[in-house]
């Protein structure tokens, strides 16, 4: 193992020892089996590199302050995963499969995950068509890969919060696209309108509707929140938003915990302006705040441009029961044995 700085962790590749790779063939997947990380082989021909049918995941491995290695809700990203499978006419994997698959890989690889309060080891599943085709087809075989990197925050400022810029001009995903599954092809896309924010110096884009350029969808690779008058709103999933574990988990923290009334509904651009506190989720960024935003040029604070008491007691909850800190009302905890 290299000796990592874990004092310096950014969002960044340092892959650990070992990865998990699984076969589809003949109709069926085979048991797989723990390999050291490294290279794969695949045609030129392979159905992900020439018509884009491959998916993933994003997950996270903790470890909590008594040394004990824990999961979030691994068994809705097996059932995400199995929806995207279905939208890209891909086979779908075993939820205990793939639980268990993470399970054993995260024993493996242990010694890479992030003394407690030092970060976490990113879990990244990958299901791709393996299989040559030439014609616009489903691939015949397809390939299960898991592999795993220690990280710190996302965004580099972390919980300090981040600033972001609305764009008319760039859209994420049409509705009844794939914008509402982890296709690799919707990051792609994503890519060009992120480097123009960054050098108007913002961190990401707010992505508005494709129909209308008036609703707000997502935030770059995150979920959209704000706050206003006891009432929690998040853009409502209409074919077009990724359906974020994490989303989920706060729209029911934030009711169930705190009292807030959570709303899934349409948002427009110019309610963010007069929001009380504004935040993004994701398994990446986990919950961070939205301290401004800009659009056409005019850049205007949210609230007092400081992150949000809400927000922070919103994230302690969150990162309390991932932890297992903090009662597991929801039995979302999932320990690693």
């Amino acid at each position: 193992m290299k000796k990592i700085d874990w004092d310096k962790l950014g969002f960044d590749i340092n892959p650990a020892d070992y990865m998990f790779i699984s076969h589809h063939r003949d109709g069926k997947w085979d048991e797989g089996k723990i390999v050291d990380y490294g290279t794969i082989r695949v045609y030129p021909s392979a159905v992900v590199l020439n018509y884009g049918q491959g998916l993933f995941e994003g997950m996270k491995g903790y470890r909590t302050k008594d040394d004990r290695i824990a999961m979030f809700r691994p068994y809705e990203n097996a059932k995400r995963l199995n929806k995207g499978c279905e939208r890209l006419c891909m086979p779908g994997l075993d939820e205990d499969f793939f639980v268990n698959s993470i399970n054993s890989l995260l024993k493996k690889n242990r010694n890479f995950i992030p003394p407690y309060g030092k970060g976490d080891l990113y879990i990244r599943p990958i299901l791709f068509g393996s299989g040559q085709m030439l014609g616009v087809n489903p691939a015949d075989e397809y390939t299960f890969i898991l592999f795993m990197s220690p990280v710190g925050p996302y965004f580099k400022g972390g919980f300090s919060g981040i600033n972001l810029e609305i764009r008319h001009d760039y859209h994420r995903a049409p509705q009844f696209g794939t914008g509402s599954i982890k296709a690799v092809g919707n990051y792609a896309a994503s890519l060009y309108p992120k480097r123009v924010v960054k050098g108007n110096s913002y961190d990401e884009v707010i992505y508005l509707d494709a129909k209308t350029s008036t609703y707000i969808e997502e935030v770059g690779s995150a979920n959209f929140f704000m706050l206003k008058n006891g009432v929690i709103s998040t853009p409502r999933l209409g074919g077009s938003i990724l359906p974020g574990v994490t989303r989920n988990s706060i729209l029911i923290v934030a009711e169930k915990k705190f009292g807030l009334i959570p709303m899934e509904r349409d948002i427009r651009y110019d309610e963010v302006f007069s929001a009380d506190e504004v935040f993004c989720t994701g398994t990446a960024a986990v919950l961070t705040p939205i301290l401004s935003v800009c659009r056409n040029g005019e850049e205007r604070k949210i609230g007092d441009g400081k992150p949000g008491k809400k927000t922070k007691e919103l994230y302690d909850e969150l990162k309390g029961i991932q932890l297992g800190e903090r009662p597991d009302d929801f039995n979302w905890f999932f320990e690693v044995k």
